[in-house]
C-alpha cells in the first residue's frame, strides 16, 4: 500500500448528530454529506434496520430525523451483502426506499438521499463536482477484495459521464489501521502481500490505493481521522455493539 493520503479532520454536526468533510462543506455547498454518529447514550441513534438492534419505531424514526435534519425528502438504503452491486437512482416520491440488495448507490438526482450502514467498514464517498454526480459505497474487506470501489467508480463514468480525473474520493469514518487485526487469508483476498500471521491492516489505505490506480487523482484523494473502536462517538461492530451508523450523501434540492 503506497498512497499517502490525506487524513482530514471531520467535523461535529449535531442534526444529525455526526460528522461531516469540513472542506467538502466548504467547496460544494450543494452537497449533503456525512456519517451519523451514536447520539445520546440512553437514546442511541440507530439507523440499523437489518440489525434489530434498537426498537424498530426508533429506527424509523431516526431515518425520518435523518431527512428532516439533511433536508432531503427521499432516501434510498438497501439489504447489503459485503458484494460490488451497485444501483443508479432515480427521482421519486418521498421517504425511505429500500431497494433491491447492493452494497453501493450512485444519484445526479437533487433530492435524493444515498445511505449505507456502517460499524466498522468503510463509507466511501465519491463526488464529481463539474457534474453534480455522486455515488456512495459500502466496503467491507470482502467487498473491496470483489471492487465494490471500481464498480462505483464505473456507474459514474459509464452511466454519468464522468471522468476519474474529476472525482474525489473521501473513506470516512471506519476501524483504523491499527485497531483492524486480520488473518493472512483477507491480505491475500485484497491483492496484497500476505503476512505469517494476523495483523493490522488499513483498509481505508488499501481502498486509497484502489482509487488511485483506478485513475482517481492522489491529491483527489481523502481519508477521515475516525475511528470507529478506538475513537469516540461512533458504533463498532467489533467493539460490541450491534447498532448502525449510515453514510449519508447526495445533491441538494
Amino acid at each position: 500500500m503506497t498512497t499517502d493520503a490525506p487524513t482530514i479532520e471531520e467535523r461535529a454536526t449535531q442534526r444529525p448528530p455526526g460528522f461531516t468533510h469540513p472542506e467538502w462543506a466548504r467547496r460544494f455547498p450543494w452537497l449533503v454529506q456525512g456519517t451519523t454518529g451514536r447520539g445520546e447514550a440512553a437514546r442511541p441513534f440507530d439507523l440499523g434496520l437489518f440489525a434489530a438492534a434498537s426498537p424498530a419505531e426508533r429506527v424509523s424514526g431516526n431515518w425520518t430525523a435523518l431527512r428532516n435534519d439533511t433536508g432531503m425528502p427521499r432516501a434510498v438504503h438497501a439489504h447489503q451483502a459485503h458484494g460490488a452491486a451497485v444501483r443508479l437512482h432515480h427521482p421519486g416520491p418521498p421517504g425511505l426506499h429500500v431497494a433491491d440488495p447492493c452494497d453501493g448507490h450512485a444519484t445526479s438526482a437533487p433530492g435524493v438521499l444515498l445511505a449505507v450502514t456502517v460499524a466498522d467498514c468503510v463509507p466511501v464517498f465519491v463526488v464529481d463536482p463539474r457534474r453534480r454526480a455522486v455515488a456512495l459505497l459500502h466496503a467491507g474487506w470482502r467487498g473491496a477484495a470483489q471492487g465494490i470501489l471500481e464498480a462505483g467508480l464505473r456507474v459514474l463514468t459509464e452511466r454519468m459521464g464522468s471522468t476519474a480525473s474529476d472525482l474525489e474520493v473521501h473513506l470516512g469514518p471506519s476501524i483504523c489501521g491499527s485497531c483492524y487485526e486480520v488473518g493472512p487469508e483477507v491480505f491475500a483476498a485484497l491483492g496484497l502481500s500476505e503476512p505469517d500471521e494476523p495483523v493490522p491492516l488499513d483498509l481505508r489505505a488499501a481502498l486509497a490505493d484502489r482509487a488511485a490506480a483506478a485513475g482517481v487523482p492522489r491529491d483527489g484523494l481523502t481519508v477521515s481521522d475516525r475511528c470507529t473502536l478506538c475513537g469516540p462517538g461512533l458504533f463498532s461492530h467489533r467493539g460490541g455493539r450491534a447498532e448502525r451508523q449510515v453514510g449519508y450523501l447526495g445533491v441538494r434540492p
